[in-house]
C-alpha cells in the first residue's frame, strides 16, 4: 500500500486524528492468524521497529495479522490503547504509568530506546556563533531586555519538556530559563528561525533541518554518551511498547507473539544498513520528506536504539529521577507496577 502525503492527511482528518492501516493478508495463509492491533503515532523513524516488524514479516511469521492505528502524538496513542481501541502501543515509557494512574493499570513490555533523541538542545545559530555553547552559557545569557533565555520544548509537560528540565535542573539554573511549549516541527523551527525562540529541544529530524538551514547548532547532544551518562547517570527506558494488564492477562499467546516480533525486529534493525532500512519502511511511511535526512535520521537512530529491549530494575529507578518531579504528574510507581519483563525474556531465549 502506499500513501502520498494528501491521502495521509485526508485519512487522518477522517478518523479523528488518526489513521488504521490494515496489514493482514487474506485467503488460507492467514486463517489462522490472529488478529491484534497497534499504535504509535506521528510516523516517524523513532517507531521503526514497529514498522519494521510489520514491513519485514516478522509479525506474520509470527500468527499475528496486525492493524495499525497511526495517531498525531503519542498522547492521542495512550489515550487510544487506555480507551481499549487497541491492543499495544509503542511510545513514551511515561505513557504506561500515566494510564496505571487513571485506573487502567499498564505495562512496559520491551523499551526500543535508553537514550531520549528528543532530548537534543538547538540554540539559535548566532548566539553559538557568540560563544554560547553549552547548556550552563545558555543559562548565564540575557535576551537584550534582561529576560531569561526562552527555549521552547513541544509543550510544558511534555517528554521534551521533562527531559529539557532535567538538564537544567541538573546544573542547577532550571530557575534561569523561560520555558514554553512551541508545538510541532514547523512551528519549533520557525520560532527558531525567527528568533522567537533562543533554543529548542529538538528530535534529530529537527537538528538535522535547523543546523541544514543555518538556523541553529547543537549545545546537548544525546548521542554523546559522557554528556549523556554526566546528566542522567547512564541508559533509562525512554520509548517503549506497551499494553494494558488485562490485555496481557487475556490474550498471553498473542502478546508473546508481539513481543517475538517487535524483538525480532530491534535484531533486524541492528544488523541493516541505513539503505536497507530506509528501503523497508521509508518510502511507505515517511515519503513525503527527504530521503536524505530520514536517512541521516535513521543513522541518528542507530546509535541510540536498545538491541536488548530490556527495561532493568536500575535503569527504571534512574528513570524515575526524571519522572517523579513537580510538574509532571506522575505518580511513582514500583518496577514490578510497570514492568512485565517475562515475554522480552522468553523472545530471548527463542532468539537470542
Amino acid at each position: 500500500m502506499q500513501l502520498d502525503r494528501r491521502q495521509f492527511v485526508v485519512g487522518a482528518t477522517a478518523l479523528g486524528s488518526s489513521i488504521v492501516w490494515n496489514f493482514g493478508g487474506t485467503g488460507a495463509a492467514f486463517a489462522q492468524a490472529k488478529s491484534v492491533s497497534a499504535t504509535f503515532g506521528p510516523t516517524g523513524i523513532l517507531y521503526a521497529a514497529t514498522m519494521v516488524a510489520v514491513e519485514r514479516g516478522f509479525a506474520k511469521e509470527e500468527g499475528l495479522d496486525v492493524k495499525l492505528v497511526v495517531t498525531d502524538g503519542g498522547a492521542k496513542s495512550r489515550q487510544v490503547l487506555a480507551a481499549g481501541q487497541t491492543d499495544f502501543a509503542h511510545g513514551d515509557a511515561v505513557h504506561p504509568m500515566q494510564i496505571g494512574n487513571r485506573g487502567k493499570p499498564a505495562k512496559m513490555l520491551l523499551a526500543s530506546e535508553t537514550y531520549a533523541s528528543y532530548s537534543n538542545i538547538v540554540i539559535r545559530k548566532d548566539l553559538y556563533d557568540q560563544g554560547i555553547t553549552t547548556p550552563a552559557k545558555l543559562a548565564e545569557w540575557k535576551r537584550p531586555n534582561g529576560a531569561k533565555p526562552i527555549v521552547a520544548a513541544t509543550a510544558v509537560g511534555s517528554g521534551t519538556w521533562m527531559f529539557g528540565t532535567y538538564v537544567f535542573d541538573k546544573l542547577g539554573v532550571d530557575d534561569s530559563i523561560n520555558w514554553i511549549g512551541g508545538g510541532g516541527a514547523q512551528t519549533m523551527l520557525g520560532g527558531l528561525g525567527s528568533k522567537q525562540f533562543d533554543a529548542i529541544m529538538a528530535l534529530p529530524a529537527w537538528q538535522i533541518e535547523a543546523e541544514k538551514r543555518g538556523w541553529g547548532a547543537v549545545i546537548y547532544d544525546v548521542t554523546d554518551r559522557d554528556a549523556w551518562n554526566r546528566t542522567f547517570g547512564g541508559p533509562l527506558p525512554v520509548s517503549v511498547v506497551y499494553a494494558l494488564d488485562t490485555t496481557i492477562a487475556a490474550h498471553e499467546a498473542e502478546t508473546q507473539a508481539y513481543v517475538n516480533a517487535l524483538y525480532r525486529s530491534i535484531q533486524w534493525l541492528k544488523a541493516a544498513s541505513v539503505d536497507d532500512i530506509y528501503a523497508a519502511i521509508g518510502q511507505k511511511y515517511i515519503g513525503e520528506l527527504d530521503p536524505d535526512v530520514v536517512k541521516q535520521e535513521i543513522g541518528f537512530y542507530k546509535k541510540l536504539w536498545n538491541y536488548s529491549g530490556a527495561v532493568t530494575e536500575e535503569e527504571f529507578k534512574r528513570g524515575g529521577q526524571v519522572w517523579y518531579r513537580e510538574g509532571t504528574d506522575i505518580k511513582e510507581t514500583t518496577y514490578k507496577d510497570a514492568v512485565e519483563p517475562r515475554f522480552l525474556a522468553n523472545a530471548q531465549r527463542k532468539f537470542g
